[in-house]
């Protein structure tokens, strides 16, 4: 085999092939020019058998066959990765990981985007590529603080071919490919360029990869709503698809569905990219698609969630086993220890001493006397030099300059800041030291200044308003320090951001500060009898580095006097540093290992630092090679990022030579992965005169100052330390070498040996300080002088690190003296070489798994392509959801990249970190280039990047979340037990005391005059008699005045009229149905007056909306169709609509039944009122919407009709005198009845308020309450809504308008739901400055069966004299873990996991109630949840069918209890509930029992065998983000589907996904499968306000919701 061994290639050569390599890597030659070049220079030297490709000499030699060539130059051509994470042996890995995968291909579904969001993503967001390579700009790479380089080779690679690596991948990918064009859209709503649209066209069409890509486009929908608003989707309005009226038993719940637009709900949308007209969707039909039993369904949509169905079935990590309680029976699983693990088997640990710190006799006893010394005896010689942005010397600060200057800097802090008698600052106090990165010179006599002065200096950034993403953290550290000066050069103060009157201002968080400007000519001499006081050095500090935390919050870390001196003299000793050496510094000098070499040592020994600032660098990578060749420097100071630009820029340097150096000092030798980019240096200038041994990486902490650092030897035989360790022993805190799993290791190199004068030991990570076993990864900590001493003013954290006693395993301590931990995870080798492989900041702890950060990144960044990652910018982090840390990873992508291109690459770094660390990934997003907030030096902020996304607020472009895969602990699914036999329940009730949950609403009492009528209609005519000028109904238009009002008399008239035309004209017969198609008004109260005299049925039906017919009409045509009505009465305008062309569009129009319109009546009466035989023939059919989305009409005996209007009359108090306000639909339900029927039955008036006007006018409802008087009122959660949002800021205007609402002493919401606790609380609120009293508001509950159950009128204190009908509506607080388990569990407000229930009103008269186990329908206790069941008179007598499917109607209207009293018939709810015995009485001195209602039974989703109310989980995602307005959740194939509306831009659709996720895993513990982002006005709602949760289910599932971003959850 030719290996490179064999080949003695001359240096020259080896140099001009690894410059080929990098041309290659950076797409400068073709890989065809690049073969050429490459056999010419190498056909000289290589006897080459056949099929054998001679290779490059490299470090790390394999022995390259053809097919792993192929993979070589792929690896090779990484581009811009970060470097410091590079590695060819881990590429190799993860490629060989990645292969081993590609049998078994990831079917993840492809989630889908808007295309306005695509566009945006892919192009406009961007700086065209041209721009990116102007010099200027400040780009940046790296994922701790690194910079960037201009000459990365941005763009796409030149060649013809396109980028190799590509068409490897995706020839890799593609085995097999579809094309699936989806549809191309013509609403784009991004004005992206043509180029962008004919992009995304390219992206519909062309398809890569093993991942079924469906993107969901919009479609545009005929029917366009008018101007451009997207109507409410509200829904009680369907489809043209034809409805089976009522299904089979299974179907349990009930009649199909269609819900109506109502105009209530129009909302506009105003989108940032300007909206484009949409209409209204047409929601499908559950019937059409068989979605209960998980059979597919013909969509799109589906068979993407069949996809995830079907990848979440394989089978996932080992189960775990035991459990910790969360307080609670729900169980968490613990992680177990896997009993393969490795443990280690080392003897303990011996701590290491480094050799003696010789005190040689000329170390100066302080820095500052070293200062004095330099300072006079050589004035000349040079300190520091600066650089400009040309690389040309600045500026050259000689000693004898510093020492003047800082004597200067000195005198002036101590004498001219405040007065004489009260100097601003006294020696000892904190100053603030605020100098850019190209000024050191000015820093270094400020730094000194603040010594000579003993005030302590803490050095930090310049605060830019805009890009210093920790600048308020570094705000609370001046505080806390107590820092009241700034000192500052001229240039930085003039650049800094000023108020209008030229102040600055004081930045968010920072303490007030004093400005001072340290140039000398802004300086007083001092006088020539001061001098400063040079001490030698003592405990006293120094000065404050500061150091970010993980979490982002800043520490500042005091260093003494004496430490200082100390540490400076280690490193003299370590480093070998002489007088007069010349030293190349490109580090940060404020802090760190570029203060300590650069400012502080270099002072000490008289050495001459060249500063290369940051700009410099990012103009000219290779500008500190040539600083070291020009200046012949012996040492210079890096970090691998400099290393790795210094390859790439290298090219153009013909005279490069290195041989001055006898140290390079790699400052981040701490991060294991800067040894690829060490040997890489090597590779290449070893031919320029770089010998091995002078790379010294050193290891550093801000705690501990330097921990150790590689001498410089002279022994070039002995090979640095090298250690290949396996990553799974690592994570288990082991060192195993090299495993026999060759994929997953980590080859780490020493950094040398521990400081002079230190001792070092390796404790365990967490808990007590133990020694580490020999072949243990711990914790390094140190002893030494030369540490830093606290962080300031944090006492117990500086215990916790700078006071550590390291123990042996018998727990004695090792030392009488402190050990500091350094932050730093590693271990120490043979021979004493110390090895790191991690930090303790970037330290991942996934189920007791140990996972460092900057392993993951390495792999993410191995991935192909590897130039995907722009510029290496990649962050890595865990988040805590559900009591266990998760991996999240964040990359900036390239801006070129498309859809497929993320998600390929997304799902390829998933596999690669399995396959690898065997851990999964929780969370992965990209964000558009230069979008991830900075760290000064140009870095990712780490702990900002983190913020954001917690907060929503990081708007990436593509998101793929894992938590099927990664969440492991949850709850294990609830067995359901086998029920307990009715006479046990009996006997268990008994003995513990519990009482059969039943309660009764009082009796109805004694007959008043009008209760002898058996039927509405003979109320009527006694009325007409008695009192004809009697007003009934007062009708108000938007405007706030009368449009319409009846008297008792106008109404028998109006009646008798349209009774004689529907015997005339509609010659219709006893008992046939007549439907009423009005709008909300008087006319439809005289119609079904009509009717009733006519002895017709009427039904009442909500009119189809002008601008929506399309999908308003086919539900009117249905409910005609299916109420079997043989005529249809209405308005002449309606009349009009139904027979109008877009009318004939929508529905076959011929086949309506007559239409009578009662505008214009016949002037006669009818022969005689009719007046039925038997009151329980039929009075009236209510049909209505369920909240499952299903049309149900039930049957209204005339018998149940008096008999509801008189409960409501005892119960509200009704009588002539009273006026009633009503802000209702009265289509049915509650609604109905108190808008057409209460005031015929009770004789006050009723104050008709239509909901639609209130859209014009959202305060019409409360002015007419306020203008009439009115004590008692009844509205919608609409309504409520719609004045709590509409009227929020107007409260002050409107009690001017004199709105004044402190007479009204109840107000019921009219609902079929659980009360919404928090809108009744905040209309409560907001109204209580207009005198509403916050008791006065509350709700009723009715149901099909039985339209209501309960209502709560309020009877006020005040009030008390004119009788009292009812206790305060209570509230209690349940814990909503038990609940899930059918059990009620009162908690203490504020509990965790307590959910507030507010009482649904008083139980009517003549109402019994009693809660049902719905299985077994035995009676349950009080501590139970389960179904309200209902014995009353006013109950419908069953559904209106055309099959009168009589099996469904008997168990909902005529069941009985299994056991206990069998003998009633009570009619089922359908709704989940409990009874509450509480401590208040009513009137009749009976305790008062309150009803809960918790839900729909359809409607709750048994997840986990445990029921979920969906309510309870919308509730929580509303919380997690301000733009989401409206949620709703509903099941599918055991998925968990989420849809949010979001209000605002639709950049922020991403980052609703993982924060949805991560609430419903904390608060529910369940997984969320799709995540679905809409706009407002999706969820369709009912006319009570009430979500369609079905309807949006079919509308999902048949791809019609339009939606901005579908999240397929992993």
């Amino acid at each position: 085999m030719a290996d490179r061994d064999t080949l003695a290639l001359p240096l020259e050569v080896r140099a001009r092939l690894a410059e080929l390599e990098l041309e290659l890597s950076e797409g400068d030659i073709t890989q065809k020019g690049y073969e050429k070049k490459r056999s010419k220079l190498l056909g000289a030297y290589l006897p080459q058998p056949p099929g054998v490709e001679p290779s490059l000499p490299q470090e790390r030699r394999t022995p390259v066959t053809p097919s792993s060539s192929s993979r070589y130059h792929r690896r090779r051509s990484s581009g811009s990765r970060d470097e410091r994470y590079r590695s060819d042996v881990h590429t190799e890995a993860v490629q060989a990981a990645l292969a081993k995968h590609k049998e078994r291909k990831m079917a993840v579904p492809m989630p889908s985007k808007r295309r306005s969001l695509v566009v945006q993503t892919s192009m406009d967001a961007y700086t065209p590529p041209g721009e990116l390579h102007k010099p200027s700009r400040d780009t940046s790479s790296g994922s701790e603080e690194e910079g960037s380089v201009q000459g990365d080779s941005q763009g796409t690679p030149t060649s013809s071919q396109g980028s190799i690596n590509m068409e490897h991948w995706i020839s890799r990918a593609i085995h097999g490919s579809t094309t699936s064009s989806t549809t191309s859209s013509s609403s784009t709503q991004s004005g992206g360029s043509g180029a962008a649209n004919r992009l995304a066209d390219v992206m519909a069409q062309t398809h890569i990869g093993p991942i079924a890509h469906h993107s969901l486009k919009r479609k545009t929908i005929p029917g366009t709503v008018e101007n451009g608003n997207s109507l409410r989707r509200s829904c009680e309005f369907g489809s043209e698809l034809t409805w089976q009226p009522l299904e089979t038993e299974e179907n349990h719940s009930a009649p199909p569905d269609v819900t109506t637009y109502t105009s209530e709900h129009s909302i506009q949308v105003e989108r940032p990219q300007g909206s484009t007209s949409r209409a209204a969707p047409k929601y499908g039909n559950a019937e059409l698609m068989e979605t209960g039993d998980g059979v597919p369904v013909s969509s799109r949509v589906s068979a993407k969630i069949q996809q995830l169905v079907n990848t979440l079935k394989r089978p996932k990590r080992p189960p775990l086993r035991e459990f910790f309680v969360d307080d609670f029976e729900e169980l968490l699983e613990v992680q177990q220890p896997d009993p393969n693990q490795p443990k280690s088997e080392g003897a303990q640990m011996l701590p290491l001493r480094g050799e003696q710190l010789g005190v040689v006799t000329n170390w100066p006893p302080s820095l500052e006397a070293a200062l004095q010394r330099w300072g006079t005896i050589s004035p000349k010689a040079p300190c520091l030099t600066t650089m400009d942005t040309n690389g040309k010397p600045l500026y050259i600060l000689t000693y004898g300059k510093l020492w003047t200057r800082s004597m200067k800097v000195a005198y002036n802090i101590l004498h001219k800041l405040g007065t004489k008698q009260e100097p601003m600052v006294r020696p000892g106090d904190r100053v603030a030291l605020v100098f850019p990165n190209n000024d050191p010179a000015a820093f270094m006599v400020a730094f000194y200044g603040c010594l000579l002065a003993e005030v302590v200096p803490v050095p930090i950034e310049v605060p830019l308003t805009r890009k210093d993403a920790g600048s308020q953290q570094i705000g609370f550290l001046l505080g806390s320090c107590g820092v009241t000066v700034a000192l500052t050069s001229d240039a930085c103060h003039k650049g800094l951001p000023k108020s209008p009157t030229g102040e600055i201002p004081q930045f968010k968080g920072w303490p007030k500060l004093l400005w001072f400007v340290t140039e000398s000519k802004h300086l007083s001499k001092p006088p020539r009898d001061w001098f400063p006081h040079i001490k030698d050095a003592n405990n006293d500090t120094a000065y404050i580095e500061y150091k970010t935390c993980k979490d982002g919050s800043v520490l500042g870390v005091t260093v003494t006097r004496i430490a200082l001196l100390t540490h400076c003299q280690a490193l003299t000793q370590a480093c070998g540093y002489t007088e007069a050496e010349t030293i190349v510094n490109v580090l940060d000098f404020k802090k760190d290992v570029g203060l300590w070499h650069g400012i502080l040592t270099s002072v000490m020994n008289m050495m001459h630092v060249i500063s290369i600032p940051y700009s410099l660098m990012k103009v000219n990578p290779v500008s500190w090679i040539q600083k070291v060749c020009q200046y012949k420097a012996k040492v210079a100071c890096v970090k691998s990022r400099d290393m790795h630009w210094a390859l790439v820029a290298h090219r153009d340097q013909r005279d490069v030579n290195l041989s001055s150096l006898r140290m390079l000092i790699v400052a981040d030798g701490s991060n294991p992965w800067s040894i690829s980019s060490c040997d890489a240096f090597l590779n290449v200038f070893q031919s320029k005169g770089l010998r091995q041994e002078v790379i010294c990486p050193c290891a550093s902490s801000p705690e501990a100052l330097t921990v150790a650092i590689r001498r410089p030897t002279d022994d070039t035989n002995q090979p640095p330390g090298r250690g290949v360790l396996s990553m799974h022993g690592l994570s288990y805190g082991v060192i195993r070498v090299d495993s026999e799993e060759k994929l997953s290791v980590l080859t780490v190199q020493d950094v040398g040996t521990v400081m002079p004068g230190a001792l070092m030991c390796v404790v365990r990570p967490d808990g007590i300080p133990q020694l580490c076993k020999t072949d243990e990864i711990g914790e390094l900590c140190v002893c030494s002088i030369a540490t830093g001493t606290s962080y300031y003013g944090l006492s117990g954290m500086t215990k916790n690190t700078f006071e550590v006693f390291p123990m042996t395993g018998s727990g004695a301590p090792i030392s009488e003296y402190p050990f500091v931990r350094t932050g730093l995870l590693g271990f120490i080798g043979p021979g004493g070489l110390v090895f790191i492989v991690g930090k303790m900041d970037g330290l991942m702890v996934v189920c007791g798994r140990r996972h460092n950060a900057d392993d993951i990144v390495a792999t993410a960044l191995a991935v192909e392509p590897m130039k995907f990652v722009y510029r290496g910018r990649i962050a890595v982090f865990s988040i805590t959801v559900l009591h266990d840390e998760r991996i999240v990873i964040v990359a900036e992508q390239r801006p070129d990249s498309t859809e497929e291109d993320s998600f390929q690459w997304m799902s390829r770094v998933l596999q690669a970190i399995d396959s690898i660390h065997q851990v999964g990934v929780y969370c992965l997003a990209l964000v558009p280039a230069n979008t991830l907030p900075k760290t000064p030096l140009g870095g990712i902020h780490l702990s900002e990047t983190k913020q954001l996304f917690l907060e929503g607020s990081l708007h990436p472009c593509n998101v793929l979340m894992c938590p099927h895969t990664c969440v492991t602990n949850l709850p294990k699914p609830r067995q359901k037990q086998p029920e307990i036999g009715p006479a046990s329940v009996m006997v268990g009730n008994l003995v513990s005391g519990k009482r059969i949950a039943q309660a009764s609403g009082r009796d109805l009492g004694q007959i008043e005059d009008n209760d002898q009528f058996l039927f509405l209609s003979e109320v009527l005519q006694w009325r007409a008699q008695t009192t004809p000028d009697h007003i009934l109904y007062t009708l108000l238009n938007s405007r706030g005045t009368i449009a319409n009002s009846l008297t008792c008399l106008q109404l028998h008239k109006r009646a008798e009229k349209i009774a004689a035309m529907l015997g005339e004209r509609g010659h219709l017969q006893d008992g046939e149905h007549v439907a009423l198609v009005y709008p909300p008004g008087i006319d439809l109260i005289a119609a079904f007056y009509g009717c009733l005299y006519a002895g017709c049925v009427p039904i009442t039906v909500r009119p189809p909306h002008p601008q929506n017919i399309a999908t308003t009409l086919p539900t009117v045509k249905m409910i005609v169709e299916v109420s079997r009505s043989a005529c249809i009465m209405t308005s002449q305008i309606i009349c009009k609509l139904l027979r109008s062309r877009e009318a004939s569009a929508a529905v076959d129009i011929r086949t309506w039944p007559p239409v009578l319109d009662t505008d214009d009546l016949p002037k006669k009466r009818p022969l005689q009122i009719y007046k039925p035989l038997n009151p329980d023939t039929l009075a009236y059919l209510d049909f209505s919407v369920s909240t499952t989305g299903m049309l149900a009409g039930v049957k209204m005996s005339h018998t149940a009709t008096s008999a509801f209007c008189r409960s409501i009359k005892l119960q509200c108090e009704l009588y002539p005198s009273r006026e009633v306000a009503i802000c209702l639909d009265p289509y049915c339900g509650l609604g109905f009845v108190l808008w057409c029927l209460c005031s015929v039955y009770s004789g006050h008036q009723s104050i008709l308020i239509p909901p639609s006007e209130l859209e014009t006018n959202p305060a019409l409802w409360l002015l007419a309450v306020s203008q009439y008087k009115v004590r008692d009122t009844f509205c919608s959660y609409s309504v409520m809504e719609l004045c709590t949002k509409g009227l929020g800021l107007q409260t002050e205007s409107l009690k001017s308008r004199g709105l004044d609402l402190s007479r009204v002493r109840t107000c019921v919401v009219v609902a079929e739901e659980r009360p919404r606790i928090a809108l009744t609380q905040s209309f409560s609120k907001l109204f209580k400055d207009l005198g509403l009293h916050p008791r006065a508001v509350s709700t009723s509950f009715g149901c099909r069966v039985n339209l209501a159950v309960c209502l709560q009128p309020h009877r006020l204190g005040k009030l008390a004299e004119q009788g009292t009908s009812g206790p305060d509506p209570t509230t209690v607080y349940v814990d909503m873990r038990a609940l899930r388990h059918d059990r009620v569990r009162l908690v203490e407000r504020g509990s965790p996991h307590s959910l507030p229930l507010m009482e649904s009103g008083k139980i009517l008269p003549g109402v019994r109630i009693i809660i049902a186990n719905p299985e077994t329908k035995g009676p349950l206790g009080d501590s139970h949840l389960g179904e309200i069941w209902v014995h009353s008179g006013h109950n419908a007598s069953g559904y209106f069918t055309i099959y009168g499917d009589e099996s469904l109607q008997s168990d909902h209207f005529n069941s009985r209890l299994s056991f206990g009293d069998t003998q009633t018939i009570w009619a089922r709810t359908g709704y989940l509930g409990f009874l509450r015995r509480t401590e208040l009485t009513d009137a009749s001195g009976e305790r008062h029992d309150a009803l809960y209602v918790v839900g729909a039974l359809d409607e709750a989703m048994e997840l986990r065998g445990m029921r979920y109310h969906p309510i309870d989980i919308e509730t929580s995602v509303i919380r997690t983000h301000k733009s989401i307005t409206e949620c709703a959740v509903f099941t599918w194939t055991n998925l968990l589907v989420v849809v949010v509306e979001l209000d605002g831009s639709e950049q922020e659709a991403l980052d609703l996904v993982p924060l949805v996720t991560n609430v419903v895993l904390e608060e529910h513990y369940l997984i969320v499968g799709v995540v679905v982002v809409v706009d407002i006005g999706v969820i369709p709602i009912n006319s009570r306000g009430e979500k369609q949760r079905m309807h949006l289910r079919d509308g999902f599932l048949a791809d019609q919701l339009d939606p901005i971003y579908v999240a397929y959850n992993m």
